[in-house]
């Protein structure tokens, strides 16, 4: 399959993976270190907002013993000790193992919808990147800059690297207006332009509703923090598929609030449901499939 950020010229060789090695095996890999890198992920998660190390070893949160290496194998760690410490016994959450399940599916998922190429290692580091973000959303309500600011740095170094790297690379949204009027300029700062295009779409339009909304009813619509994060994620995806994200983020929203509302004793939505979590889901959505979305909608309703 072909990634939905890049055109066919980009990595014409992505169709020969299948003469290196059968396309299971990636599939395997893939699942593998998915489930590994959530694990690191759950490290995150629990630790970023309360601002510690992420390079102390795990151990139990109620009785702080360590955990042993061979007990922190993704997933199987989980069900090898029934849930449960096995020095104190307290039930260790669900959600470890879920999340490290979840990330190692949504690998799988991105090498199925991009293929084996040099967008692929960004793609994963995208899509991890949002789970963290839309986990940590969802326990704290905050997006930290620690997480946003450099997700936005990486995007831009990505959007200018990767044409100077890799000279046959188009990204997609450098092909449709405005950006396509700057054709025969260097191929890094098209792509660059993009990138500057889509954050100020994917940013700037989040930053105009909260400040119209509060001009207008006194209160806060959303935070800085889902401003921030879409800097990022327009910077990479480009203005198309930032705006996709947020219509996703909002269809998401229609769906997912309605469990996680049920959950709640306080039903008030802008105080109980984070932006943040639509957000993500729908930066994972407009990667994997929002170009084809897009000509989907285009081709029938234009």
């Amino acid at each position: 399959m072909k990634s939905p950020q890049v055109t066919a010229r980009a990595f014409p060789y992505q169709q020969h993976k299948h003469r290196i090695l059968p396309d299971l095996y990636f599939y395997i890999v893939l699942f593998v270190l998915g489930a590994c890198i959530g694990s690191f992920l759950n490290v995150v998660i629990y630790r970023v907002p309360e601002e510690r190390s992420l390079m102390t070893s795990s151990a139990c949160p109620k009785c702080d013993t360590p955990i042993p290496f061979y007990y922190n194998l993704p997933i199987f760690g989980w069900l090898i000790l029934g849930g449960k410490c096995a020095s104190c016994k307290a039930p260790i959450a669900w959600r470890y193992p879920a999340i490290e399940l979840l990330t190692a599916v949504l690998f799988t998922l991105t090498y199925w919808q991009i293929g084996w190429n040099a967008f692929l290692p960004v793609a994963l580091v995208f899509v991890s990147t949002m789970i963290a973000l839309v986990f940590i959303d969802a326990d704290h309500m905050i997006l930290p800059n620690v997480i946003t600011y450099p997700m936005f740095v990486l995007a831009l170094a990505v959007r200018i690297v990767y044409p100077l790297v890799f000279t046959n690379l188009v990204f997609d949204d450098t092909m449709y207006w405005p950006i396509f009027g700057l054709h025969g300029n260097p191929a890094w700062f098209v792509s660059l332009a993009g990138a500057l295009l889509g954050a100020l779409v994917g940013g700037g339009s989040l930053w105009l509703v909260g400040f119209l909304w509060k001009l207008l009813r006194g209160v806060d619509a959303m935070g800085l923090g889902d401003v921030k994060m879409m800097l990022g994620v327009g910077a990479l995806l480009g203005w198309r598929l930032s705006l996709l994200t947020i219509f996703a983020g909002a269809f998401a929203g229609a769906l997912i609030g309605i469990v996680i509302l049920s959950r709640q004793k306080d039903k008030t939505l802008q105080a109980q449901i984070p932006f943040g979590i639509f957000l993500g889901t729908g930066a994972v959505i407009s990667l994997l499939f929002g170009e084809r979305m897009i000509g989907w909608y285009l081709a029938r309703f234009m």
